[in-house]
Formats: structure tokens, C-alpha cells, sequence
């Protein structure tokens, strides 16, 4: 008789919210392969899904996600580890390509690679007291998955050294300060607040609009102001032609709430 393996990942429904969730807790949520694809494929149903709006990531239990899973991590070949991670077909940074809002809501100790799916959350919220850590340089590891690109950006140069070169623990508040999380909360409000913020996007902002800033945000990172510029005046000359702007323009007119269509499925931006 075939064992039912537990669900990695939860998944609900709140309105036009995706509520996502790392589902094991007895292990603080401890990252593993399967749980990764796990969360981008429910990504990805959800960036080809016109009912979800926007989706909000969070942890099962006391834990965001301690990181990667310690006792997969004793077992690890260092020659086919070095392998796997060449080219992965989605890398960590795979939520950045999603065309809708990612929130984060960090509820407890989030780590290492759990750190850096974090930081790749769009908005990160956070419970008070949640522990943080980079943790890389304490495992003898190096700056993975792209953090040494994505948190200098976030806090400046000097401040991610200090995070990746020490390991130290932060705490929620002290993220905040540091630029890391957008708000603080008390945990037991912590996901309801992401939600009710999820959910106003959902209700009152163009779907084709946040997908279009947000590839203006990530793409021009990289870029010269005047190459941004001159992007945004395509993107522009794009929403001029689109059934959002009439509608967005109608609703302000009318003095109502907007109703904007959906992403189709699909769709980049």
C-alpha cells in the first residue's frame, strides 16, 4: 500500500490572494529540493490564473523557514552538489520573473537560502521579534544564490557586508530600520495584515500595470537612467492602448472603484 507523502507547501485561496505557505513545521520549515519546485510550481499556477491577483508567501508553524535542510545537507556529494547548482532550470530568483506582487510575510526565523526567498519576495512584512540570518559565512558557504546581488541593493554596499560577512542574527525591527522589511506587525496580525494588503492590489490596482513595473523594476537595475527612460516611454505608449488605462481613467471620472480585467494567462506583463 503507497504512504500519502505530506504537502511541502499549503495553498489557499483568500479573494484575488494566493496564500502560500512552507508546510514543515515539525522541522521549522527546513528547505528541501522538493519544496522548492514545490513553491514555483504553485507559482507558476498562479502567475497563469486570472483569479489570483497577487500572492502572499509565508511559513507553516513558528518558522518563516530556517533555511536549507541540515540533515540533507550532512549527506551532500560536494562534486554532484556543485552540479546541481550550475545552471538550475528556476533559480532562486525565479519569483522576480512572476508577473504579479509577491509579499512576503516573514512570521519567524527565516535563513540562508530561506533568507534569500525572502529577499525575493516584492514586499517583505514581518512579525515582531522574527529572527533573520544570512547565516552562510557560519556553514563555511559563500554568498549564495544571487544574495550578494540582491541585498546590496536593498540596504546598500556596507550594510550587506555586515549581514553576509558576519552572520549575525536581526531581528524584525532591526530589519526594518535596515530597509529589509516594509512594516512590523504582531505575529497574530502579521498574515491577515499581508493579505489585507495583497488584497487591496487585488481590488484597486491594474494587473497589467503592476506586471509592467515590476519588469521596470528588476530590468532596470542593470540599466543607464536613460535607458530606463526611454523604456518607460514604450511602456507608456503600450498602456495608453490598453483597456486598464480607459478604465482606470473612468473610475476616477465616476468617483468608483475600478474594474480592471485581469493578467491573462500567460502573460509577462
Amino acid at each position: 500500500m503507497s504512504v500519502a507523502m505530506p504537502e511541502t507547501m499549503l495553498f489557499e485561496m483568500r479573494g484575488g490572494v494566493a496564500l502560500l505557505a512552507f508546510n514543515r513545521p515539525e522541522r521549522n520549515n527546513a528547505m528541501t529540493p522538493a519544496m522548492r519546485e514545490r513553491y514555483f510550481d504553485l507559482l507558476e499556477q498562479c502567475a497563469g490564473d486570472p483569479s489570483v491577483r497577487a500572492v502572499v508567501l509565508t511559513g507553516a508553524g513558528k518558522s518563516f523557514s530556517v533555511g536549507a535542510d541540515t540533515q540533507a545537507l550532512q549527506k551532500l556529494d560536494p562534486d554532484a552538489a556543485g552540479r546541481a547548482r550550475t545552471a538550475p532550470e528556476r533559480p532562486v530568483h525565479y519569483p522576480l520573473s512572476i508577473p504579479k506582487p509577491i509579499i512576503g510575510a516573514i512570521n519567524g526565523g527565516c535563513a540562508g537560502v530561506s533568507f534569500v526567498h525572502a529577499l525575493c519576495c516584492d514586499i517583505r512584512f514581518a512579525a515582531a521579534g522574527a529572527k533573520m540570518t544570512t547565516a552562510f559565512v557560519r556553514r563555511g558557504l559563500i554568498a549564495e544564490y544571487g544574495v550578494s546581488w540582491l541585498l546590496p541593493r536593498l540596504i546598500g554596499q556596507s550594510r550587506a557586508l555586515d549581514l553576509l560577512l558576519s552572520g549575525r542574527v536581526i531581528l524584525a525591527e532591526e530589519a526594518q530600520q535596515l530597509g529589509l522589511v516594509n512594516a512590523v506587525y504582531p505575529r497574530e496580525e502579521l498574515v491577515d495584515r499581508a493579505v489585507a494588503y495583497a488584497q487591496d492590489l487585488a481590488d484597486n490596482c491594474s494587473p497589467a500595470s503592476m506586471a509592467a513595473i515590476k519588469s521596470q523594476v528588476y530590468g532596470d537595475f542593470g540599466a543607464t537612467l536613460d535607458e530606463s527612460a526611454a523604456r518607460a516611454r514604450a511602456e507608456m505608449a503600450s498602456s495608453f492602448r490598453r483597456p486598464d488605462f480607459q478604465e482606470g481613467v473612468a473610475s476616477f471620472i465616476e468617483k468608483r472603484q475600478a474594474a480592471f480585467p485581469p493578467l491573462p494567462a500567460g502573460s509577462t506583463e
